[in-house]
């Protein structure tokens, strides 16, 4: 059947100026035109679809019919094949060697490194200070990422500059992955800024790798793990493992550091939910640094955590059909693009009611089993969910009861976002007050 066109397409650009314009308020609306739209990103046509069934099983019950989409094939020439990029038996095969890093136990390990690193942020505020927040949850996150994939005094030169450029490469990359092929040919600032902080971040990570496979020594971190991994008796080349670790930069940072800014500040809006998180935490973790055995029994946290990234997800991710496929009533040829929304899917409110609220207690066993499959989907789905989504979620909650144990964040004005490849705080400030 014939596929509904999007609303408000431009000529030549299409519906490009529409998306960057108006972000995910565009998209969110599609599903009022079908399960499936068609978007023109420029020449370039895609599907949007809009139902989570269909979600499912670009995903998962058909994923093998996909690969990454034409917004992954702008990364590639920067960010190599990293699980991000990579298709078929290859990402398999990279995805099973980097299992063991993100396995319970070596969690376990990394549960120490979030609960310091939180700890040491919150010793150094000061009380009735403005913090913005997102800063702060920027430069927790790199320290957490940096210092659990490198542990190594070389190391700590690579994470002082994932903490200069990591930000510079995922934002302008977003801007790059929604423009036509020609803009990132201009000498525009954008372009000279992230061309720039791809080649220091490419030569510091070489120089850490190269300084491990002088020692070849496990030294409980991410890098170790990894350049020791093997499959059929072979291990990763250096630039396999940069790859790597640069995917883990990219997809570790960002996404954990908005949840970060957004759930204190939601806390900080909402004083019975402030109220129960920091009798949950007395409760469960008191004067003690919070270990990852408490992660567990800190329910109502975990719940401020799943509404956060029900709230906050990552804007959409691309698909490109490998074969012929069948979407509900609409047959794709193989090379077809098509989009998946996470946000869309998490504000409709058929599935959840009053999106804009931000309402832990939605979050009962009830109602998660009853949600639709591909209705909530952070981690994305099937053979390519985050790799690292527990990693993610047990920082989240760690940082979260470490800082709500010793202060309250109070938002001094209402929260200000900035939308790029996801709806990022920009400017939240809060005051900082200790609680005894």
């Amino acid at each position: 059947m014939p596929v509904p066109v999007a609303p408000r397409r431009w000529p030549l650009l299409g519906h490009t100026p529409s998306m960057l314009a108006h972000r995910a308020k565009f998209t969110d609306a599609l599903h009022e035109h079908g399960d499936v739209v068609r978007l023109d990103l420029g020449p370039l046509h895609a599907h949007f679809v809009t139902s989570p069934s269909l979600t499912h099983e670009v995903l998962v019950s058909q994923g093998s019919k996909f690969r990454k989409g034409a917004m992954f094939d702008k990364f590639q020439p920067y960010l190599g094949t990293g699980l991000l990029l990579s298709n078929g038996e290859y990402h398999l095969r990279q995805r099973r060697m980097m299992q063991p890093a993100f396995h319970r136990e070596r969690i376990e390990a990394y549960a120490s490194t979030m609960a310091r690193a939180a700890a040491s942020l919150a010793a150094r505020w000061q009380p009735g200070e403005i913090r913005t927040i997102e800063n702060d949850m920027q430069e927790l996150a790199v320290t957490i990422v940096g210092e659990t994939l490198f542990s190594t005094e070389i190391g700590k030169r690579a994470v002082a500059e994932v903490r200069r450029s990591i930000f510079t490469v995922i934002q302008q990359g977003m801007i790059r992955a929604l423009s036509p092929t020609f803009v990132e040919k201009l000498p525009l600032p954008g372009n000279r800024e992230f061309d720039e902080a791809i080649a220091r971040m490419k030569a510091v990570v070489l120089q850490v790798i190269e300084s491990w496979r002088a020692d070849g020594t496990d030294n409980g971190d991410v890098l170790s793990m990894l350049l020791l991994a093997e499959e059929d008796g072979t291990r990763m080349t250096d630039q396999q493992t940069y790859d790597e670790v640069l995917t883990l930069l990219t997809a570790g940072i960002e996404t954990t550091a908005i949840a970060l800014a957004w759930a204190l500040y939601e806390v900080g809006n909402d004083q019975e939910i402030e109220r129960r998180l920091h009798e949950e935490v007395d409760a469960v973790v008191g004067d003690r640094p919070v270990t990852f055995a408490d992660v567990h029994s800190l329910r109502y946290t975990a719940q401020i955590v799943q509404e956060t990234l029900r709230k906050y997800p990552i804007w959409f991710v691309m698909r490109r059909t490998l074969t012929d496929v069948q979407l509900g009533d609409v047959s794709l040829p193989a090379g077809a693009e098509v989009i998946v929304s996470p946000h869309a899917l998490h504000h409709d409110e058929r599935y959840f009611p009053s999106p804009e609220r931000f309402w832990p207690d939605r979050w009962t066993p009830e109602f998660a089993a009853a949600l639709p499959r591909g209705a909530f989907i952070p981690f994305g789905g099937g053979n390519r969910q985050c790799l690292g989504n527990t990693f993610a979620q047990t920082e989240i909650v760690i940082t979260l009861a470490t800082i709500a144990a010793r202060w309250r964040l109070v938002p001094t004005r209402p929260a200000r976002v900035k939308f790029t490849s996801a709806p990022y705080p920009n400017g939240l400030l809060m005051k900082a007050v200790p609680r005894n």
